[in-house]
């Protein structure tokens, strides 16, 4: 089993064996992360899925901070670089590498990828991840994609970190099919409810999800499961 830590939005804290995975970073700028004190929160790895300030805020001062290893697509990663990350990974879409946690593959996701002073954040991506207890899917910010269903022949994945909050991502129903294409039954929910524009009916996205045979974990704010 390893244990998830939800940070709000789609930031999650995963510690795989001894080693802890950031995702995502955006905390101090959220309000109704408040509670959450990012000087608390230490990673090994620092995981981005692109560019959009509301994925990227608190990348730079947690990866220096824990002298963590911030790992993204070349362009974000050489932005970061420029910030004054020394460690760093850049990848790019298909490409696996091997990490002392387990093995990354990043994988295609469909957005939009900005970097907060407009430079490019190359293109959008999401994340899959093995380790010696399973593989869990981190979809980053995307539409429903045909592509996921390529994801579901090549790995078995235990869980999926999805976003449901519809408007600038996919929504409940195609979060539903992307858990099918990927073959899990388990979604770990993400990107919504934090602005207006992602306002959902929770319950309504867990009865669509019970309906669909799918377990839909939402997560309070610094609330943590282990999976």
């Amino acid at each position: 089993m390893i244990e998830i830590t939800y940070f709000g939005h789609s930031s999650f804290l995963v510690k795989v064996g001894d080693k802890k995975i950031l995702f995502d970073p955006f905390i101090s700028p959220n309000e109704k992360a408040s509670q959450i004190d990012i000087s608390d929160i230490k990673a090994d790895y620092v995981l981005i899925s692109h560019g959009h300030e509301d994925h990227v805020a608190d990348a730079e001062k947690i990866t220096k901070a824990s002298d963590a290893t911030l790992v993204s697509n070349y362009e974000i990663a050489v932005w970061f670089a420029g910030k004054g990350v020394q460690k760093y990974h850049p990848m790019n879409h298909g490409g696996t590498k091997v990490f002392d946690f387990g093995k990354v593959k990043y994988v295609n996701a469909i957005h939009s990828s900005t970097l907060p002073d407009g430079s490019s954040g190359g293109n959008p991506g999401g994340f899959v991840v093995q380790h010696e207890k399973g593989t869990f899917y981190y979809a980053g910010d995307t539409a429903l994609t045909y592509d996921m269903k390529l994801i579901g022949e090549e790995f078995k994945v235990d869980f999926a970190f999805l976003p449901i909050g519809d408007n600038f991502t996919m929504g409940i129903e195609d979060a539903i099919k992307a858990a099918d294409f990927v073959g899990t039954k388990k979604i770990i929910a993400m990107h919504y409810d934090t602005f207006p524009f992602i306002e959902i009916n929770l319950e309504a996205a867990k009865k669509a999800a019970e309906r669909a045979g799918k377990e839909l974990i939402i997560l309070n704010i610094g609330e943590s499961v282990s999976l």
